[in-house]
């Protein structure tokens, strides 16, 4: 093991005092988290791709890119990239090639990009899973509209940081998993429907024989709406959002 890979610790959804404070997770099999480098703060120094891997704590492909300076890295690894690609990161215009991270303020309109920062210098928080690609729609004042994966189109700064591309691995939704321990080695525990519970552990439950949920809106197992537009209504980014995921603004 190396310092790009550290052991994955165990939390199965349970809180600081042992209690399950999230539902459905536990098992799961022994991973090694790899370190990737989600901010791409090693500006203007060239990196050629060594290796392509499979990452086990994530839906995408991963590269490992060894820069000039000796120093390995990983980086999401975007699709068409290739082994001895070079790449680059930088806070100024460069070439418009896959792996190639600069800030938004530099890319032309319609450019495909991913890992994209929500706040400058805070790393790559956007567009990160398997078939992601977010597209500058317009540019207006500081911020870029940029179309995500969900549909909804966002004001971000324009100096955060984007790498260019699509992420690889678009398949993926159409895995089958085939048996109930390939779940079970991910940490994912059974889900248990409402309905099929007693009414002290869910909303739904009771009745007798197959019934239905006997209420005007579907409940989370804590009593939540679970249905609609269930987004807080005063969020504090809700002004950033141009266009919602559906019709609505925000959802």
């Amino acid at each position: 093991m190396n310092k790009l890979q550290i052991i994955k610790k165990k939390i199965s959804g349970r809180d600081a005092a042992g209690r399950v404070a999230v539902r459905h997770q536990g098992g799961e099999q022994k991973r090694y988290l790899r370190v990737i480098d989600f901010k791409r703060d090693k500006k203007n120094i060239e990196g050629k791709v060594v290796s392509l891997e499979y990452d086990p704590g994530r839906t995408v492909d991963i590269a490992l890119v060894q820069y000039s300076d000796g120093e390995k890295r990983y980086i999401l690894a975007p699709e068409g990239l290739k082994l001895k690609d070079i790449v680059i990161a930088s806070d100024r215009a460069v070439e418009l090639k896959t792996g190639n991270a600069m800030p938004l303020s530099v890319l032309p309109i319609g450019t495909v990009v991913h890992n994209v920062e929500l706040n400058p210098g805070r790393g790559g928080q956007l567009a990160r899973g398997a078939g992601a690609q977010a597209i500058i729609a317009a540019k207006e004042g500081g911020y870029i509209h940029l179309k995500l994966p969900s549909g909804e189109v966002r004001k971000i700064l324009q100096a955060s940081m984007a790498t260019i591309g699509a992420l690889g691995n678009a398949d993926l939704k159409n895995r089958v998993f085939g048996k109930a321990g390939t779940k079970r080695h991910m940490g994912i525990r059974p889900t248990v429907r409402g309905v099929a519970q007693n009414p002290r552990s869910h909303p739904h439950g009771g009745g007798e024989g197959r019934s239905g949920i006997g209420m005007s809106l579907p409940k989370t197992f804590a009593g939540r709406p679970a249905v609609g537009k269930t987004r807080r209504p005063k969020k504090y980014s809700n002004k950033y959002i141009l266009q919602g995921r559906k019709k609505g603004k925000h959802n």
